[in-house]
């Protein structure tokens, strides 16, 4: 049992705690979590990740990951925004990804809103949103589920026709993103 604060792993580096349950977190939490995301298509593909997690692990779409990307083409924007009705049938059958069909249908219709978006748009109001840095967290209850800047940032993208992107989400969204750095103090990503 921990208390929050970040612990070793098996190579003696301390991380947050969440990600040492899984060999799949610790390279995410090392590698990836945390550090910033550019472009259109990749916040998309993060945006639309995100929102798949809702309601289930991360682990859970982490391990999928590579089956979302064949689904949805890569989360191009432009591509994705092109699916069918048949696409969407396809979708729903797919053992490789989350068959959620509210899920499903946020995913399509996000698209096909940013298929009309400037290029560049999406990134410029995501990292609009970024706040200004705060105190490293020394605990996981330091960690905010929500904040401020994360409700603002859903109110935005849904006014613009997003869906699926509530303030938790939005919140997931920074984090993984790099908009925030939540790792811990004594984490050895935040150090890195």
């Amino acid at each position: 049992m921990t208390d929050g604060a970040a612990i070793a792993g098996p190579d003696g580096a301390l991380r947050c705690p969440w990600a040492l349950s899984t060999e799949d977190y610790v390279a995410y939490h090392d590698e990836e979590w945390g550090r910033p995301v550019h472009g259109d298509d990749a916040l998309f593909e993060r945006l639309s990740l995100e929102a798949f997690q809702s309601g289930l692990s991360w682990i859970t779409i982490l391990r999928r990951r590579p089956g979302f990307r064949a689904a949805f083409a890569d989360f191009r924007i432009g591509k994705v925004a092109d699916f069918t009705e048949s696409d969407r049938a396809r979708l729903l059958t797919d053992s490789g990804i989350i068959r959620n069909a509210a899920k499903i249908d946020a995913t399509l219709s996000n698209a096909r809103v940013l298929a009309g978006w400037a290029p560049g748009d999406l990134d410029d109001l995501i990292w609009s949103h970024a706040p200004e840095p705060g105190p490293a967290p020394r605990t996981l209850a330091d960690v905010q589920a929500v904040t401020p800047e994360s409700t603002a940032l859903s109110k935005a993208l849904k006014k613009k026709g997003l869906r699926f992107v509530g303030p938790t989400t939005a919140y997931a969204l920074m984090q993984a993103c790099g908009l925030v750095d939540d790792h811990l103090e004594a984490c050895v990503a935040r150090l890195a």
